[in-house]
């Protein structure tokens, strides 16, 4: 069993060759392969739906010979494409059709849901099997989804070692360093030469054959340096290890979460890290290709907690969808429900003067599309640390002075269009006040809520639109009717 880890829910773990996907090597003589990359593969390098609907007919039918022989030249990326595009009824069935082929690399490369689907379906020696052949962190992202039973019968079928590694990795917070880093790294002590290192790493067919860095440890295994590859091809023999590592590193902590590992990454333009457990020894290593798929991950999903979309997978079933997107629904008919409060509350008021009516959703709505992108820029900087408790109150100061700017300039605007649609030069004036106002309440509702809720140790990327658009909509209509009203425009 080889983990070599390479990322969460599987990074592409090969390129597509110059046929568009289709793999170059021997095919079994018994199923040649007769599909071409014309023939299975649009222009954007997806599958066909023609080609789809042939390998889910010979499925139907029961032809599973023709099914393998069409998916058979497919790349793993591709194969997993196929599941994902096939019904989930009909997932177990084309799984049986393709045999072999569902392999550890396509598991590796399918989507969360999906994968569940296929995996319930196998027998637990089958993907312990899958599991032997997959990264470390491929195969902990198959085996964590599954129930506490299914767990324990895919861990039995596995040999003792491999057990103890995933389970290992099962007892880390999920999200975390633990989970998401390789096992599988080369770490010598301080005192050999390179040429003694060049012959470790050529003599043990062993090691791990996936590394940039080689990690140099104490006695204790703790991390001292690190050495480049690239140093130690171009350093003489005699040269010895201490004399050639880069002694400055970024550790990172084994319960770190996995967003903050995607920001040190980043920040010091990391290849690899090594990570340490409490005590400070080395037990394991992230690289530039997990972050990647993190950074990706998250930037998703805070943009979904935003719009209350939950997972936002369209693999996800229906219920779980369902329940994710309704309580931010009935969050929202809450606060709909105060602003209708609040324009009941100047019946009177509206009756007298139906223009005001007709203006109040103008007012609402362009506070509510300002407060919106003075969230979403704040959402984004305290996702990426660019606002810290140290600079929190100049973000404050910048988006106040931005609103201010843009109230100004949409009031002028708006307040000149009603003057010289209804010929009211005090009801242009009214709409102009309470839209200054309105804009400069939401840009401070769009900084203030989610540095409140941050404050707090809240996601701000899952509360904060609901806080921000009651209080645009109700500040919104309570401005503009409040001033109507003591303005002496209605009489």
């Amino acid at each position: 069993m080889q983990f070599r880890g390479r990322g969460v829910g599987g990074a592409r773990s090969q390129q597509h060759s110059s046929k568009g996907g289709i793999m170059t090597a021997e095919s079994d003589p018994d199923f040649p392969p007769v599909e071409t990359a014309d023939e299975t593969l649009d222009e954007d390098n997806r599958l066909k739906a023609d080609f789809v609907r042939l390998v889910l007919d010979a499925v139907e039918r029961g032809d599973t010979e023709e099914a393998y022989r069409l998916a058979q030249p497919l790349h793993a990326a591709d194969i997993a494409d196929l599941f994902e595009l096939t019904k989930r009824e009909d997932r177990a069935d084309l799984a049986i059709a393709l045999g072999d082929l569902l392999s550890a690399d396509v598991l590796a490369e399918i989507n969360d849901w999906v994968r569940d689907d296929i995996v319930d379906a196998l027998p637990a020696a089958q993907i312990a099997d899958l599991a032997e052949q997959m990264e470390t962190d491929d195969a902990v992202a198959m085996i964590e989804d599954m129930e506490e039973y299914e767990q324990q019968a895919v861990l039995a079928e596995l040999d003792p070692e491999d057990r103890a590694v995933i389970e290992d990795a099962l007892s880390y917070p999920q999200e975390s360093a633990g989970r998401i880093m390789q096992r599988e790294l080369v770490a010598v002590p301080e005192h050999i030469t390179v040429g003694q290192l060049i012959d470790y790493l050529r003599d043990n067919p062993d090691l791990t054959t996936e590394f940039w860095e080689i990690f140099v440890v104490d006695p204790a295994h703790r991390p001292i340096g690190t050495c480049q590859l690239s140093w130690i091809l171009r350093t003489p023999r005699n040269i010895s290890i201490s004399d050639v590592m880069k002694r400055e590193q970024t550790l990172i902590p084994v319960d770190m979460d996995q967003e903050e590992v995607a920001l040190r990454f980043q920040k010091y333009a990391l290849i690899s890290a090594a990570v340490v457990d409490d005590a400070g020894r080395l037990v394991g290593v992230i690289t530039a290709d997990d972050v990647v798929h993190i950074i990706q991950e998250e930037a998703g999903e805070d943009i979904l907690r935003l719009s209350g979309a939950g997972e936002g997978d369209i693999n996800e079933p229906i219920a779980d969808s369902f329940k994710a997107r309704v309580r931010w629904l009935i969050a929202n008919l809450l606060t709909a429900s105060l602003a209708s409060f609040i324009i009941s509350m100047f019946e009177g008021t509206i009756s007298k003067m139906v223009a005001l009516a007709t203006l109040m959703p103008i007012v609402a709505g362009l506070g509510g599309n300002a407060g919106t992108q003075t969230l979403a820029v704040t959402v984004r900087a305290l996702a990426t640390n660019q606002v810290t408790a140290s600079n929190a109150w100049r973000a404050v100061r910048r988006e106040l002075s931005i609103a201010l700017l843009n109230g100004a300039s949409v009031a002028i605007v708006v307040g000149i269009v009603v003057f010289a649609i209804f010929e009211n030069a005090l009801l242009g004036g009214v709409i102009a006040a309470a839209m200054m106002t309105n804009i400069v309440i939401a840009g401070l509702a769009g900084v203030l809520v989610p540095l409140t809720l941050e404050k707090l140790d809240a996601d701000p990327a899952i509360a904060s639109s609901i806080f921000v658009t009651m209080t645009t909509d109700s500040m919104g209509f309570f401005v503009f009717l409040g001033l109507a009203t003591v303005s002496g425009l209605v009489g």
